[in-house]
């Protein structure tokens, strides 16, 4: 009983830790995840490095961002999505 009661801070210390960092950081890597899944053509993107454009075309693994002129595209891999602009 001892032991349990000089554990107990321990313990809660580590239930906040779980519940205001690893939890919200888990279900933001879902939504990130969420988002690069729904993909598809027409969308406005932003990548990790900021390059605005359109999906021109997506792959399994890569997209295929238009720029602002016919001729430019860029090929990334989805997980380079950083968020879709509405």
């Amino acid at each position: 009983m001892d032991m349990l009661i000089s554990l107990s801070p321990i313990i809660l210390m580590f239930v906040i830790f779980y519940f205001l960092l690893i939890r919200p950081q888990q279900k933001r890597q879902k939504q990130v995840k969420q988002m690069q899944t729904d993909l598809k053509k027409g969308d406005e993107v932003i990548t990790i490095g900021g390059f605005h454009g359109v999906v021109h075309a997506i792959d399994e693994n890569t997209v295929v961002i238009q720029a602002a002129g016919e001729n430019t595209k860029l090929t990334y891999d989805r997980s380079a999505i950083r968020e879709v602009k509405s």
